[in-house]
């Protein structure tokens, strides 16, 4: 499928169109609808080169199972990275490029609708909601983008993207009802303008793909008239195309990850995709309830310190294969190969334009199996670890009439460069790797590193080598027929980790010794590289005719040339010198709980007294809706006042609640606390925890009561609102909306009284105005919050000192405390650290009756949750919200502490969770501080 040049449709006409036509924009499911495009496959060949803005039409079609890009096959490799679980822009371009050298070619792109519109008709697109920044950098890494805008996208976010005020707002989302079609047509209006600057088709941009899902053809019908309007002009992925995607879960290891892919491969899916390629921070109020922790994905191939995890070798693996092994992007279903055990189940894979085939091999047992399969003419033996798999191939094109007869290791890259062709296999540490080749001349090998031996016999070339921990094999292989040389490098997972294939204008180059490659360019006679390393490195360089030098990071780096035709370093590349991190000391703390008391000022307090409401909960018969949602307080917690008239002989309080997944209530009679309360159990499934919180009043207070009321009725009363009964006060822990149930309340649902029949007036307080820097989910409504005591430059000279000793302590106390403080780094520029906040709660701090909301420089980083089993202890701190640069940082901690649980937030120490000699240039994220008045 092709699609076509933008009609002409106004946004008027599509707007009228879209109330009576069916959309399905809340991706709510799909139809199977006919294949785009002519069957049959597309020619195998060299694939298209790195994308960039180059200011070129192009055209991108759908034929079959198969993407072209200007006529030639490209493989997708895209993995998932969520720009909005990054908030510092700088470090996107850190992200990218990661995922560029490791073997993506594309970036897939969910964008949360929640994080630009704070209100209906409002819509931020600048600092870490700048869409088109990340769109411009995504193509200067060389990576396409495929874009999914939602309205709906899942994702463990909050409501799945939704904003928390489409919850008070006429019309289901997924519906057809004018009320929400109006705001998503809007919402997507916005994404289509930012877009529409950066398509690949017209040469400004590398978006490539727009990924939806709709009911129906009626509902794609309209999304693409919508997409046409608005200018976009790339292919529409949905469930009913041949190449629409899988979602496969989170894969634990390694050898999960290799049985998920390889299986996806052996099936032909396509593109293929890694979620998550980096999984990053669910900061704020952002993650669903189905997010246990901020951080989001911990098993993803880069983890949330940006650091490459245990399953990212066969990724990386497997990206350059498709990158750079062009057999495998033609591939399709061949007949069945069988292993004489039957516990490794065998796919096998042909490509009829080369010849060469691929062999999926998966063993689901819980024991190693080692077989025969019958690959290029022969009988070979294999093993498979347990729950792992292995690809293996033959009939690769080797350079020079070469071919790979067979291997017991899978292939990884075979590349020209200059007048050398470089073959690059993998497999795991302990094994025996056995490569057949067949030459058409009897060659000449060189062993380059002692593991290797081989032997020739009839036409074969065996070559047989040890794979080591962390150790790279080379063997150079000359013949008379050609005057072209073969380079076979084998090695491990970790050692394949440090193989960096790049392509620039004048030719590909390949590199080998660092952490990472992030850019190579050639400039006259010299290679210019930058990228990272960790430990000392050794570097080998192969690159085109006529380089002689080589700069590493702006540096000239010693080099001469190697017996593998390469540029060797004469020294090793340095690594990163010793980091240390500053205590943490200086702090401050006070308590807040103003609205506890009875004399608190609560006139400018939101009056809950609406009868109505568009949630799903039901409103009790006679009483007013008490949702935080119908007022305006969509996110963090939310303060309730009831004036309570004639409450003598008040025995019990009933007050009935619900929440996402964390939440909690604590209760105050007068300034007296009754107690807090958590709900129990899993919740409903879709995402809210509903408890009912019964407190007895004690003797004292009900005597206290009793007093009060004798007072009033001896004519001790002065009149007034606050003079005529008890106030109630309820802090909730609201938290998240689920994801499939966007419209089930958050906070109190009703109040009963027992003892008395009181008359009572409700006033509600939640998060004030969002942050215009931080955006809508950065705060709650936390007396600190809206006063600003989580800001920079907030005055807490009159607060108490503690020392760090007392923080895992503090008063046992039902409330809220905060606590302030200090720090400053001092980091290399030259260094790229990453640093987290460790916090080393107490087991004795009841069964979750404690949260520790964190805040760095005002941007609210996620909550601990004491307690409870998994609990986060480390938050990343992002560089560019962190300041590394001796800049001063401000760290606010507020400890909501109840059941007798201490006030303290625990031990709280800086943690180094890794350096790199490298990086990319950060600049620091805009954190505003308190403005007086």
């Amino acid at each position: 499928m092709e699609l076509s040049r933008p009609s002409r449709l106004g946004r008027r006409a599509f707007s009228a169109l879209a109330g009576t036509t069916v959309l399905g924009l809340a991706l709510g499911g799909s139809t199977a609808l006919p294949a785009s495009g002519s069957a049959g496959p597309a020619p195998s060949g060299p694939p298209p080169g790195p994308p960039g803005a180059d200011g070129a039409r192009h055209r991108v079609t759908l034929k079959g199972d198969s993407l072209l890009v200007d006529g030639r096959r490209l493989a997708l490799w895209s993995g998932e990275l969520h720009p909005f679980r990054l908030p510092s822009p700088s470090l996107w371009r850190d992200v990218l490029q990661k995922m560029r050298a490791y073997g993506h070619n594309a970036v897939d792109v969910r964008l949360a609708w929640n994080q630009h519109s704070p209100a209906p008709g409002a819509y931020d697109f600048t600092g870490v909601r700048d869409l088109d920044l990340f769109l411009r950098t995504a193509a200067e890494c060389g990576l396409y983008v495929v874009l999914h805008p939602g309205p709906h996208i899942g994702a463990d976010v909050d409501a799945g993207g939704l904003p928390g005020w489409l919850t008070t707002v006429g019309g289901r989302a997924g519906s057809t009802g004018p009320a929400y079609l109006r705001h998503a047509d809007e919402w997507l209006g916005r994404v289509d303008a930012v877009a529409a600057r950066h398509l690949f088709t017209r040469g400004t941009g590398t978006v490539l793909l727009y990924r939806a899902d709709a009911p129906g053809r009626a509902g794609l019908d309209l999304l693409r008239t919508r997409m046409r309007a608005d200018g976009i002009d790339v292919p529409l992925l949905h469930g009913g195309t041949p190449l629409a995607r899988e979602d496969q879960g989170p894969v634990r290891d390694a050898a999960e990850a290799r049985r998920v892919h390889f299986d996806r491969l052996a099936r032909g899916v396509a593109p293929h995709r890694v979620r998550m390629a980096f999984g990053g921070t669910s900061w704020g109020w952002l993650p669903a309830p189905s997010a246990p922790s901020p951080t989001y994905a911990p098993n993803a191939a880069i983890d949330e310190a940006r650091r490459p995890t245990d399953q990212l070798a066969p990724l990386h693996q497997l990206g350059q294969l498709l990158r750079h092994v062009p057999d495998f992007t033609g591939m399709t279903e061949a007949e069945a190969v069988r292993a004489t055990d039957a516990r490794i189940r065998v796919r096998h894979l042909a490509d009829p334009d080369t010849g060469a085939h691929a062999y999926v091999l998966r063993n689901d047992s819980a024991a190693n199996v080692t077989s025969t399969l019958p690959m290029g003419g022969a009988d070979v033996e294999v093993t498979v670890p347990a729950r792992d798999a292995k690809l293996f191939a033959t009939g690769l094109r080797l350079g020079s009439g070469r071919k790979l007869a067979y291997a017991t290791v899978q292939p990884m890259l075979a590349m020209s460069v200059g007048r050398l062709d470089i073959a690059a296999f993998v497999g795991r540490a302990g094994e025996m790797a056995h490569l057949v080749l067949d030459c058409p001349d009897e060659p000449w090998p060189t062993r380059l590193d002692e593991e290797a031996a081989w032997a020739f016999d009839r036409g074969r070339l065996h070559v047989t080598v040890p794979l080591r921990e962390d150790r790279l094999t080379r063997v150079r292989v000359r013949s008379g027929g050609t005057d072209r040389t073969l380079l076979l490098i084998v090695a491990d997972d970790a050692a394949s980790l440090r193989l960096w294939p790049y392509e620039t204008p004048s030719g590909r180059v390949l590199v080998r010794g660092p952490e990472l490659l992030r850019e190579a360019a050639l400039d006259g006679a010299t290679i210019r590289l930058t990228g990272d390393t960790v430990a000392e490195r050794e570097l080998e360089v192969w690159a085109p005719p006529g380089i002689t030098d080589v700069t590493w990071n702006g540096e000239a780096v010693q080099s001469g040339l190697g017996r593998a035709l390469s540029l060797m370093a004469v020294w090793p590349l340095p690594g990163v010198p010793g980091l240390v991190l500053p205590a943490l000391d200086g702090w401050r703390r006070r308590a807040e709980n103003f609205e506890s008391r009875p004399d608190y000022g609560d006139e400018g307090w939101t009056v809950a007294d609406r009868r109505t409401t568009h949630s799903t909960t039901p409103v009790p018969d006679g009483r007013p809706v008490l949702f935080a949602d119908d007022y305006g307080f969509h996110y963090g917690d939310v303060w309730y006042r009831a004036r309570l008239t004639g409450a003598t002989g008040l025995e019990r309080v009933s007050l009935s609640y619900s929440t996402g997944a964390d939440g909690l209530l604590m209760a105050w009679l007068d300034g007296v606390p009754l107690g807090s309360h958590q709900p129990d159990g899993a919740g409903d499934g879709k995402g809210t925890w509903t408890g009912t919180a019964a407190f007895g009043l004690p003797e004292d207070l009900r005597a206290a009561l009793r007093r009060a009321a004798g007072s009033r009725a001896g004519g001790g009363s002065k009149g007034g609102e606050g003079d005529d009964g008890p106030v109630l006060s309820v802090l909730v822990r609201r938290t998240q909306h689920g994801q499939d149930a966007y419209r089930e309340a958050r906070g109190l649902t009703s109040a009963a009284f027992e003892g008395a029949s009181p008359e009572v007036r409700w006033r509600i307080m939640g998060a004030a105005a969002p942050d215009p820097v931080r955006g809508p989910l950065n705060n709650g409504g936390l007396y600190g919050e809206r006063h600003g005591w989580h800001l920079p430059g907030y005055d807490d000279g009159g607060w108490e000192r503690v020392s760090p000793a007392a923080l895992p302590g503090g008063d046992r106390r039902q409330g809220v405390t905060w606590y302030r403080t200090t720090f400053r780094l001092d980091v290399p520029p030259e260094i790229d650290a990453s640093v987290g906040l460790r916090l080393d709660g107490d087991p004795d701090r009841g069964a979750g009756a404690h949260r520790v909301q964190v805040f760095l420089n005002g941007w609210n980083l996620g909550a601990y949750v004491g307690g409870r089993t998994g609990a986060p202890h480390t938050f990343v701190l992002p560089n560019g919200i962190l300041r590394t640069r001796a800049a001063a940082n401000t760290l606010a901690l507020a400890v909501l502490s109840g059941d007798g649980a201490p006030s303290g937030p625990g031990a709280v120490r800086l943690e180094l969770l890794g350096g790199a000699a490298g990086g990319v240039p950060v600049k620091p994220v805009p954190s505003p501080g308190r403005r007086d008045g």
